[in-house]
């Protein structure tokens, strides 16, 4: 797919064209759905923010002015994500409130997924680490516009990717550095 190519179904979906929407869908249904499952290790969880992706793309994709069309539609996505975590952090703060009034003590759960060892991996870096890791590797945006998208500095965003990485490695059982 050209830059040209997705320009004009980009223009198609400004103008409210359903198959210019479903092309769209089709282009980064995958890649945004990898995103947020690598991030959030749910396949339900990320269908659905896959979901409110789309239904604020058709929402905002008047407000796209040029540029990187990825960088636009990460910046969306992460955007959600970290909304999904917000809502998520204020459940569990309001279901540990009521279980402390009932004096149940807390329970431990355990829903990471046992096949799935980079899952396993990718679930104990920090928030922030993994989702610059699937920015770059997953999402394949470049530094300069994951830089743009948390409005960071670029040598701040390979630094953290860098440490990701290394960290990986050491949860995978890999110590060999190939870089």
């Amino acid at each position: 797919m050209t830059q040209q190519d997705l320009e004009r179904i980009i223009i198609g979906c400004r103008n409210g064209d359903q198959a210019s929407f479903s092309q769209l869908i089709d282009i980064y249904g995958k890649r945004c759905f990898g995103y947020f499952y690598r991030l959030t290790g749910n396949k339900e969880t990320s269908e659905d923010l896959l979901s409110e992706l789309f239904v604020k793309l058709v929402e905002k994709i008047g407000s796209y002015r040029g540029g990187s069309f990825d960088g636009w539609i990460f910046t969306m996505a992460s955007n959600i994500f970290h909304d999904h975590l917000r809502f998520k952090q204020r459940q569990t703060h309001l279901l540990d409130e009521h279980r402390r009034r009932l004096e149940f003590g807390p329970k431990v759960v355990d829903d990471r997924p046992d096949n799935d060892e980079l899952q396993i991996a990718l679930g104990q870096l920090d928030e922030d680490v993994r989702e610059l890791v699937m920015l770059r590797f997953f999402s394949q945006l470049s530094f300069k516009e994951i830089s743009q998208i948390r409005s960071e500095p670029i040598g701040t965003v390979l630094s953290k990717v860098h440490r990701g990485l290394k960290r990986l490695r050491e949860l995978m059982g890999d110590a060999t550095n190939y870089e």
